[in-house]
């Protein structure tokens, strides 16, 4: 389900990226807008669009966690200090 859900994020988002460019490019058609401010819009929402990307990521990753530890379930740490005492 959650892989889902990102494949529905990225197929919105592509199409979205694909919507942007076809618009700058008709406004540089008509002469509304130029080449290079086209290209420094879409640079500023690719960098706009990283950071938000690494912000759901941490975002993910922390709601993850907290799931992982409302169900109880075992960490690498955990079971590394358990194989660690089951030694001595």
């Amino acid at each position: 389900m959650l892989k889902d859900l990102i494949y529905i994020g990225l197929g919105g988002a592509l199409l979205a990226k694909e919507k942007v460019e076809k618009e700058l490019s008709e406004l540089v058609e008509k002469g509304k807008l130029n080449k290079e401010e086209a290209q420094k819009f879409i640079d500023k929402a690719k960098v706009k669009g990283e950071s938000e990307e690494q912000e759901f990521k941490t975002h993910l990753k922390e709601v993850i966690k907290e799931t992982l530890e409302e169900m109880n379930v075992a960490t690498k740490e955990d079971i590394k200090a358990l194989i660690k005492e089951m030694k001595k």
